[in-house]
């Protein structure tokens, strides 16, 4: 039935602007709008939408995972273009200063876009 289907997710956001900006300039993201809504064209032809939502509340999880050769190396890029990522010291997440957790899994870092979901850049 929808095996064919080539199918996208998709996330809320409260203000399309920042979130243009953010995905488009900050994060050099290829990006398209059309009827008020966002999508993003990432590599290998896959895309995810991203509309306007009055009383968005932000993702509790991750919701784009951008994998990368060098976890280091991205989140240094992204706090030169002002993105701070998380930094947690939880009894079972624990980061480093830069927001990098290296142990009990692969190497990742967590970010937040202006509506508040939770993205990473996870090493590949």
């Amino acid at each position: 039935m929808l095996q064919k289907s080539k199918a996208f997710s998709g996330f809320s956001i409260q203000d399309i602007q920042k979130a243009k900006e953010f995905y488009g300039q900050t994060l050099g993201l290829k990006i398209s709008e059309a009827n008020g809504l966002l999508t993003l064209h990432l590599a290998g032809g896959n895309s995810v939408l991203i509309y306007p939502k009055a009383n968005h509340t932000p993702a509790t999880f991750t919701v784009l995972n951008f994998p990368v050769e060098s976890v280091e190396k991205e989140v240094d890029e992204l706090a030169a273009r002002g993105v701070r990522c998380e930094v947690y010291n939880e009894p079972n997440l624990k980061t480093d200063s830069k927001g990098i957790f290296r142990g009990g899994g692969p190497v990742i870092a967590w970010f937040k876009d202006p509506g508040g979901n939770i993205l990473s850049v996870i090493e590949t």
